[in-house]
């Protein structure tokens, strides 16, 4: 399928709906939609994180992740094969416990996700001033942050195909020398350096502390899921995506992990560039290879954001929870182009005046949030066997087993969360229901 051009009656003017947009992603472009989402700036800082909190016993912070993550993947992958169209977090929620449950979900992934993507920009502008210090100055990092914007949303606004295509190169680009690192540095390893014992945990507040991280870092999938209105049979594409790429990632991240530590032992925990420091130990060239690998990386996560995200802006617009632009498709290229204004403009006025480590926690603990309404939304619709084009959908084993668990990990990991990161979130939360308020004032008005 391609980006045809539209037909003389709608070649003026913008399209409304999901009926609009061109299902063109298929299996092998959604995983890597998945992954590259998911490997975007929080690898590339983790590990000295997890190494100064944890210690020799980091490894164990990401095996809880894994735990907790994999029941959040196969909900997704559930109830994104009954509910599918353009939404995903927003539109299972809406679907299975009606309108108001769906707008809190997309708001609070909405910011978690220009958070994430201002947080990321940042981090970027600093791995491109290590390359180039001419951009470390304010203006030249403002320019710099200008110029990645407009060049994602040129990428995103001609037309899904491109998009994909350019999110798959990226993704190619990024992880061959990330895996290789993981492959090859496991040689080189000195076990001595890394642990699996519980009781080299420090304390039970640090695991919960770095879990909080590590959630930020697996996050994703549930930006990349959001365009199902545009994947082809996402019955089958769906779940088989969401469980490759989870198991990709996880591998990923515990081998960059174990190589970090090995390799640099306790010096791991004061590194500002880690995977590159990592590198450079095993190989001088090396650090510079991966700084670029980081670049490459943050903008590929950028660009997955954008795609994502200015669905689900598109969404909340097509069912009138923000202003009906934001639910139109432009007839040219069938993208919602006001919705990729929106989503961009604020991410990219954020990354110009915001920094990784503080948006990174606010992020992580919004989509924490999401990720336990997504586990409830999958236990109900498979309850009420919801199929929206009747196809066979991904069938969670042990019935409510899963949906429990993935919640029960999701609040132990929130209370972690401080009093500024529940205070950050809260505070947006009732501007955006607010917001709803007066939105849904405004249509029964108009009836």
């Amino acid at each position: 399928m391609t980006d045809a051009a539209p037909s003389p009656s709608t070649a003026a003017g913008a399209l409304r709906g999901d009926a609009a947009l061109l299902r063109a992603v298929g299996s092998f472009a959604l995983t890597a939609a998945v992954i590259n989402v998911i490997v975007g700036g929080g690898i590339f800082r983790m590990p000295s994180a997890l190494s100064a909190q944890m210690g020799a016993a980091a490894p164990l912070a990401l095996v809880a992740g894994a735990l907790a993550i994999i029941p959040i993947a196969l909900c997704f992958a559930a109830v994104g094969s009954r509910v599918q169209v353009t939404g995903g977090p927003y539109s299972y929620l809406s679907a299975t416990f009606g309108p108001f449950a769906g707008f809190v979900a997309g708001a609070l992934m909405w910011i978690s996700n220009f958070t994430s993507s201002a947080g990321v920009a940042a981090a970027l502008s600093v791995q491109v001033a290590n390359l180039v210090p001419a951009f470390a100055p304010p203006v030249p990092r403002a320019l710099l942050l200008t110029a990645v914007y407009a060049g994602l949303f040129a990428l995103n606004a001609f037309g899904v195909k491109l998009g994909a295509r350019a999110i798959t190169a990226l993704a190619a680009l990024k992880l061959t020398p990330l895996f290789a690192l993981a492959a090859i540095g496991v040689f080189f390893v000195d076990w001595g350096n890394v642990s699996f014992a519980v009781g080299d945990v420090p304390s039970w507040g640090a695991l919960g502390a770095s879990m909080v991280l590590v959630m930020f870092a697996y996050s994703g999938m549930e930006t990349a899921l959001v365009p199902s209105g545009e994947v082809r049979d996402p019955a089958r594409s769906v779940p088989r995506a969401t469980m490759v790429a989870i198991v990709l990632v996880v591998l990923l991240y515990l081998g960059l992990q174990i190589v970090g530590q090995g390799v640099l032992g306790s010096a791991l925990g004061q590194s500002g560039v880690p995977v590159a420091d990592t590198a450079g130990a095993l190989w001088s060239p090396g650090r510079v290879l991966l700084l670029v690998t980081a670049c490459i990386s943050m903008t590929g996560f950028l660009m997955g954001n954008l795609l994502g995200t200015s669905r689900l802006v598109f969404a909340l617009g097509r069912d009138g929870y923000l202003p009906r632009v934001f639910g139109t498709v432009s007839a040219a290229h069938r993208v919602p182009l006001w919705a990729l204004v929106a989503h961009a403009t604020l991410a990219w006025v954020l990354a110009i005046a915001g920094n990784f480590d503080a948006l990174a926690l606010i992020s992580g603990g919004a989509i924490c949030l999401v990720y336990g309404l997504v586990s409830l939304s999958a236990w109900r619709a498979q309850r009420l066997d919801l199929r929206e084009r009747g196809d066979a959908p991904f069938v969670l084993p042990g019935g409510p087993l899963i949906p429990a668990l993935a919640v029960a990990a999701m609040v132990a990991i929130v209370t972690t969360l401080t009093g500024k990161e529940w205070l950050a979130i809260g505070i947006a939360l009732v501007v955006l229901v607010v917001v709803y308020a007066g939105l849904a004032a405004r249509r029964r008005r108009a009836r």
